[in-house]
């Protein structure tokens, strides 16, 4: 057995110290440390985060030797060999660590050393806690088993059954917020890290049915006994990661609702979501999952094509179960389905990358994003949502209602995920074949091609109107009713101390046409100084008007004509036509 022990041994410098107890060790022992994290698919070199790599065999030095950024080498034989590094953690996301006074957290992916070779061995973890004062109330949480003699959330030992499960279950320390429930006989606890006036009791029962339509969606049995929602929040701030029985996650403190607060406001829903989103990563990504992760190759980019079924088909999920869980109603749900595809359609990258090629470039295209990703790329999280609402349409259309997508996730989940099997780039098309009783080779087509999915008359057969209109604002997310711009300038902006930054520039918009690009100042439209107003003031002139603009790039004063065209319409409306039609659907 290895024995690992961390310990937060210097908040204000953001220092976790850890050492691995191995016991005896030979020359061409080797370390490593993983290059990403499952579910965030970009290298991040975690290595570089660590300081001083030393050996020790009891109270002599050892020698190891770097091979390359990321592996140590042992170069003499040991009876007891230690290894010791520390681990700077300053950042607050979910993918790595974080430490200071205020709290801890870290996933094992960025702090623990793999002994290679000895990977199937079972683990102990020992947490230990800061020393000093005015950390006497700090508490652990984590999804980890507890070792004998812990007890949960309390400072001690962990253990796991193997590197992998090691490094999959996250920990956060500090004086955290603590909220329980049970979901189909399992408990499920909530942590609030982070200063918040939240109403837990409201939380916890959204969150119970959730995760309960999830459940049962899957066959009624969870694949865990215990299950952690470990939440960061923050001023400002959204994601999340998954996890085999917990989820690390960050939301804004206005996202989560106060006590005695009923409204269901756009940031709760949309915390819901995520919450719902990682959920059901437990069956879709954990254990249902490509063959080319398993087992996962951390070292390395580990390329598939399948992302659109993972990220994808959860995207669409999310909103969907928050729906159905009875945490929206209908309308507010299409409204969320309007706002999806609004973030799809906004791009011209839809019409360059197809949703394969999406999945299989996402280490260099979607996780490293700049500001013409929208011309250039499309996401495979939000264009895969609108597959699967495609292909759930189909399902249903073709055989009569009989079927639908839930029954590809319990085929999965039953050939695939309870096996521990990955699936192939052909197993979802093979298995929609078999539930519509033809070739969906046709549907699946639709994986590598650069069009508009059809799915207008696919929801006309479930009584709803998809419709386009201009957006309404520049922050406008689409989704909803409302009278539409006139004209647009064609270009995300941000207000500065005089006039605006342009954050981004679609292809082929009057932006685009001007010149203007990324990081611009735009400071003057028609001789006046421009402000947050300027969606409104370019609507005053209309189409066809012909306004001088000045700007600054870099330190240089710019000008030009900018020209003002009919505003595109591509925000996403949904609309009951049929309620006897969408009753098949939702």
């Amino acid at each position: 057995m290895l024995l690992y022990r961390i310990s937060p041994v210097d908040p204000h410098a953001h220092l976790f110290e850890v050492s691995i107890e191995t016991g005896p060790a030979h020359p061409g022992q080797r370390f490593s440390l993983p290059s990403w994290i499952p579910g965030s698919y970009m290298v991040r070199d975690f290595a570089r985060n660590l300081i001083q790599v030393e050996g020790t065999d009891g109270d002599r030095p050892v020698r190891l030797a770097q091979l390359d950024k990321q592996r140590w080498q042992l170069e003499e034989d040991c009876d007891q060999l230690v290894i010791r590094y520390r681990v700077y953690a300053w950042d607050l996301s979910v993918r790595s660590a974080h430490l200071d006074q205020t709290h801890g957290f870290f996933n094992g992916t960025s702090v623990f050393l793999k002994v290679e070779g000895r990977e199937g061995e079972p683990v102990q973890l020992e947490i230990q806690p800061p020393q000093g004062e005015g950390y006497g109330d700090w508490r652990v949480a984590t999804a980890m088993p507890l070792a004998s003699g812990t007890e949960r959330y309390a400072f001690g030992r962990y253990q796991a059954s193997d590197y992998d499960e090691l490094i999959d279950h996250p920990v956060e320390m500090g004086t955290f917020t603590l909220a329980s429930f049970r979901a189909r006989g399992v408990q499920h606890d909530l942590v609030l890290t982070g200063r918040h006036w939240a109403d837990t009791d409201r939380i916890c029962a959204d969150l119970t049915k959730i995760c309960e339509t999830e459940i049962d969606l899957f066959g009624g049995s969870a694949p865990y006994d215990y299950y952690l929602f470990m939440t960061m929040v923050l001023g400002e701030g959204f994601g999340g990661l998954e996890h085999r029985a917990s989820t690390a996650l960050v939301c804004g403190r206005g996202d989560l609702p106060a006590t005695g607060e009923t409204e269901m406001t756009e940031g709760y829903r949309t915390f819901l979501s995520l919450c719902s989103h990682e959920y059901f990563h437990n069956w879709n990504v954990k254990r249902i999952k490509p063959a080319r992760f398993v087992p996962y190759e951390l070292d390395q980019e580990s390329y598939t094509r399948q992302l659109w079924a993972y990220e994808g088909v959860t995207s669409y999920y999310d909103d969907w179960l928050t729906y159905r869980a009875g945490c929206v109603d209908r309308d507010t749900y299409l409204t969320m389905l309007g706002e999806l595809m609004t973030r799809v359609t906004r791009g011209s990258g839809r019409f360059k990358q197809s949703l394969s090629d999406s999945s299989f470039n996402a280490w260099t295209k979607f996780y490293k994003q700049d500001e013409n990703a929208q011309n250039a790329i499309v996401s495979y999280y939000t264009k895969g949502a609108m597959f699967a609402l495609f292909l759930d349409l189909s399902i249903r259309k073709e055989t009569g209602g009989r079927h639908n997508l839930d029954q590809l996730m319990q085929r999965l989940w039953q050939e695939f995920g309870l096996k521990g099997i990955g699936t192939e780039d052909d197993t979802h098309q093979r298995i929609v074949s078999e539930l519509i009783g033809r070739d969906a080779g046709d549907l699946f087509a639709w994986l590598d091609r650069t069009e508009d999915l059809p799915l207008a008359p696919l929801l006309a057969e479930f009584g709803v109107e998809l419709s386009q209109r201009s957006a309404t604002s520049n922050s406008d997310k689409g989704g909803t009713r409302g009278e539409g711009l006139a004209v647009e300038l064609g270009a995300k902006y941000n207000t500065a101390a005089v006039g605006v930054t342009i954050a981004n520039v679609a292809e082929g918009g009057d932006a685009h046409r001007l010149g203007l690009a990324a990081g611009d100042n735009l400071i003057a439209v028609d001789g006046l100084q421009v402000g947050s107003d300027l969606d409104k003031r370019l609507n005053r002139y209309g189409a066809g008007a012909r306004l001088s603009c000045h700007w600054f790039r870099r330190d240089e004063l710019m000008s030009g004509t900018l020209t003002l065209t009919p505003a595109r319409h591509t925000t996403s409306v949904l609309t009951v036509t049929d309620e006897g039609k969408l009753a098949g659907w939702l």
